[in-house]
């Protein structure tokens, strides 16, 4: 935890954006996770609303905050001894509340009676037993306390959840040191999964190489790590296959540290060592792209100005290689660098690797006046905002080879004869490139998270890699 100082001042900011609405904000902790039976549970991760606003690591805790009064209640029980005996002693539920700065507690079944005909603020649940709980505590199914994804949840509080937004967009200082601590623990693993790559190895090999060191130095992964010489499969998690040479490998894995915040990069390498210039060719494009979008991230730019700028490059890039033709504005404008990555160009980071996501992507990632693309990748950009210091963002640029997507493409002529499919039947056997920083933008501009940047450059990868090798 923080100083409680940190956690008042929080819930202060958060009372002075719900000024005037009338009602009592609800804030659920997770619990424990059964994975096969009730005393065989998935890994203990608190809730990320929760640990922002009130700190506590552990499991069955709830509060309340009234918007009238500004009355803080924390709801928890107690160890008994059959839980000491299993668990060993815990700190009282007024230790850790006081800890947080709230001075009122009581037991965690007092809940229902406290929120008894009162306006009820909450943001959507993700966990099962959040979800059931939620429901049964407010008299609604569980699927109308969820997100629904992109749109949030209908049921929630939308002046809540924008209120929140509102607070962990703009990252603390001491938050930002955190991250940067993240980031310092990504670039070790990276390092060793990058020193580990050896044709004939199979892959999860270095993934357990990899993982390893977040759990020694870290609470783990922040997501499940991909690492895979199919690139083209942007969520790749199977890692059986042995390295071959002459392949493009992409590592896209981030830590979490102890406290919860994340680091998430991405690097691509050629398994032999050296790229081919096919390969060279792809990856100058997308690090091109990297660089260029870290070059425009400041204050008051919209980062879907920035994905748009990114994907002309890189289609002024790809007709150079005759991969594309026509004029880039008319194919930025029709959306064709979706073809090629269907992604966006980033997305927020903090103590989530996707942040507060759950809170409903377009709440999130999208200014008031703002509408979603229907185009593919653009449409899947999930940070569009004006950036404003404090933000912490992704940079990932990429260029993906997909066989399927491609195909169809072609079969409805979707690029209005943009594309060169007889040269791009070439590359079907490419797979993919992703190029990945995490960016914290400055008063003045940008600067890259963590003391050291990952090699990024064609040449420096090359030359690190032989070195490492020898």
């Amino acid at each position: 935890m923080f100083g409680k100082e940190v956690y008042v001042a929080r819930r202060k900011a958060l009372l002075e954006r719900l000024q005037g609405e009338r009602g009592i904000a609800l804030f659920l902790g997770n619990v424990d996770a059964p994975a096969q039976y009730k005393d065989n549970c998935y890994k203990w991760r608190q809730d990320s609303n929760w640990i922002y606003f009130f700190g506590i690591d552990e499991p069955r805790f709830a509060a309340t905050i009234d918007l009238e009064t500004g009355e803080e209640t924390v709801y928890a029980d107690d160890f008994g001894i059959d839980d000491i005996i299993w668990m060993g002693p815990m700190p009282s539920v007024r230790s850790l509340a006081e800890r947080a700065g709230v001075a009122r507690t009581a037991p965690y079944d007092a809940l229902g009676a406290a929120l008894k005909g009162r306006q009820v603020h909450f943001l959507p649940a993700s966990r099962y037993y959040n979800r059931i709980q939620l429901a049964s505590l407010l008299g609604l199914t569980p699927d109308e306390v969820t997100s629904a994804g992109k749109g949030g949840c209908p049921k929630a509080s939308e002046p809540l959840v924008r209120a929140v937004i509102s607070l962990r967009l703009v990252k603390e200082p001491l938050e930002i040191a955190s991250i940067d601590a993240a980031c310092n623990l990504g670039y070790e693993m990276h390092t060793i999964a990058r020193r580990g790559i050896r044709p004939g190895r199979i892959e999860q090999e270095i993934v357990g190489e990899m993982e390893g060191v977040t759990l020694a130095k870290g609470w783990g992964v922040s997501f499940p790590t991909i690492l895979t010489q199919h690139g083209e499969i942007f969520h790749c998690h199977s890692h059986e296959m042995p390295i071959e040479p002459g392949k493009l490998m992409v590592i896209d894995a981030g830590a979490e540290a102890n406290d919860h915040y994340a680091s998430d990069f991405t690097r691509t390498y050629p398994t032999s060592g050296r790229f081919s210039q096919k390969q060279r060719d792809i990856y100058q494009t997308v690090y091109e792209c990297n660089e260029l979008a870290f070059s425009m991230i400041r204050p008051g730019i919209a980062y879907r100005d920035v994905h748009l700028a990114v994907a002309a490059h890189m289609l002024d890039n790809l007709r150079q290689l005759d991969l594309v033709r026509g004029d880039v504005d008319g194919m930025v404008t029709d959306g064709i660098a979706g073809l090629f990555m269907p992604h966006g160009l980033g997305h927020n980071l903090g103590l989530d690797v996707h942040d507060m996501e759950d809170l409903g992507e377009n709440l999130v990632g999208y200014d008031a006046g703002q509408t979603r693309s229907p185009q593919l990748g653009l449409g899947s950009l999930r940070m569009a905002r004006a950036l404003v210091p404090g933000n912490v963002i992704t940079d990932e640029p990429g260029i993906y080879f997909i066989p399927d997507l491609i195909r169809l493409w072609k079969r409805e002529g979707t690029d209005k004869g943009r594309v060169n499919y007889d040269k791009l039947e070439s590359y079907f056997d490419f797979g993919g490139i992703r190029l990945e920083d995490d960016v914290l933008v400055t008063a003045d501009g940008a600067r890259r998270l963590g003391a050291q940047r990952l090699p990024i450059a064609p040449d420096d990868i090359e030359s690190v890699m032989k070195n490492e090798q020898l």
